[in-house]
């Protein structure tokens, strides 16, 4: 648990440097030297792979940008492949770092801080036979809109639907970074995936009042919602849902499948001995008791990759509340019997995961089996954390090329056994 609270403290590092530049008025001797200081950053150009991009102003040869500098970036796939994303990348966040991508082929970059720019590629493979559908705002319970990206093969029709819930401590990332995930698990043409974003806790979207954990699991329930609610319109078949996520996500997904069943209007806490989930989306033509019931009957099976499944290996994080709240967001506290509903699931963790250690994902294993619930649990060999993320940068790419591309086609397999009988 120590090394999970450790791994999620959020810092924000700003570097500033300063480049003076000096004119003397040289007009006379006794004149007082005056000073001009410009103030600069450093912009590096990062290599690109299967394409290429220019940068415009151009950069100079010691990297130095004049602050406040708007930089066009405008990138070219070359033969067979198909642009990823134009990004620029600085210094900050939860991870050390943090990237600002565009899925168009230009972007504007201003100069504020130290960055790196660059431009990714795919393979047409990925993407030729998929439409993406990014941003679609299902809610906005506080200051961020809460949106999804879906991934639907050409021509799809009544397929099953993977919802993928990213990670990042509760307290960082957006749906962006599942993008890789999301091209694997489509790629075949027999599912709809959707990646979702959802609120961080406490005041970390700008909020006035802390965002608490039962909220994020009241997003994650309205993005299923209004999924099911619009499923069609990708081809997707909303009564066959799957949901996976990594890290936080993890949780979540775990949370999504097991805690349905506390979906009311009785508040969260409001009462004693009263914890009730309120989506933050609710269909116009639906009853709440409707909503239950469809999203607890449309899971069919559960993919949480290295997650924390009970609320005492994450409590701290969260300036919250009594044993009853905790269990109440506690997946580990809610896995049905299976011979009440069955929820298959597939879980991974790399064996060097140096935030979630094999003990907090045994105990979750250990009570879906107590339950019935089937279930199989693979430890990646020599694999860390957060292998499922997608980011341009090139240790996180090669990372998930090596572990998220081969494991993402081992849930594929579960999901195609669950939906396809393969």
């Amino acid at each position: 648990m120590n090394r999970l609270i450790s791994s999620l403290v959020i810092t924000a590092v700003v570097y500033v440097a300063a480049l003076p530049v000096t004119n003397l008025n040289a007009q006379t001797s006794s004149s007082s030297s005056k000073v001009e200081s410009v103030e600069t950053f450093t912009v590096t150009s990062v290599p690109a792979e299967n394409g290429s991009y220019t940068i415009s102003p151009k950069i100079p040869d010691d990297g130095k940008v004049p602050a406040g500098t708007v930089l066009s970036v405008k990138a070219k796939p070359a033969s067979g492949y198909g642009l990823d994303a134009v990004y620029y990348t600085v210094k900050g966040g939860m991870w050390g770092t943090m990237s600002h991508e565009s899925y168009s082929p230009i972007m504007k970059i201003p100069v504020t801080r130290d960055m790196k720019v660059g431009a990714t590629f795919i393979p047409h493979s990925l993407v030729d036979n998929v439409r993406v559908i990014q941003d679609v705002v299902y809610a906005q319970p506080g200051v961020k809109p809460l949106k999804y990206d879906v991934y639907s093969p050409k021509g799809a029709k009544n397929l099953p639907c993977i919802i993928i819930i990213h990670g990042g401590g509760w307290s960082s990332n957006n749906e962006d970074i599942m993008r890789g995930l999301a091209r694997e698990l489509v790629k075949d043409g027999r599912y709809i995936v959707f990646s979702i974003d959802y609120r961080w806790i406490n005041k970390l979207d700008g909020e006035t009042q802390p965002t608490h954990m039962h909220q994020l699991i009241e997003d994650v329930f309205g993005a299923i919602a209004h999924i099911q609610e619009h499923a069609a319109e990708y081809g997707g078949d909303p009564t066959r849902i799957a949901v996976t996520g990594d890290s936080a996500g993890g949780h979540l997904a775990a949370a999504a499948a097991t805690l349905s069943s506390l979906i009311g209007d009785g508040g969260f806490g409001e009462t004693n001995g009263v914890y009730q989930y309120m989506p933050t989306y609710l269909p116009k033509r639906k009853s709440l008791v409707q909503v239950k019931t469809d999203i607890t009957n449309a899971v069919k099976a559960v993919a949480p990759s290295y997650g924390a499944f009970e609320a005492a290996d994450f409590k701290p994080l969260v300036e919250q509340k009594d044993q009853g709240y905790w269990d109440a967001v506690s997946p580990t506290r809610h896995v049905p019997n299976a011979g009440e509903r069955v929820l298959p699931h597939f879980m991974v963790r790399g064996t060097e995961d140096p935030i979630v250690d094999h003990d907090m994902v045994q105990r979750y294993v250990d009570v879906l089996k107590a339950a019935g619930q089937p279930v199989n649990y693979i430890q990646v060999e020599d694999a860390g954390h957060a292998f499922f993320d997608w980011k341009p940068d090139a240790a996180t790419r090669a990372t998930f090329a090596r572990y998220g591309v081969p494991y993402g086609a081992q849930m594929q397999d579960f999901f195609n056994s669950i939906f396809y009988n393969d």
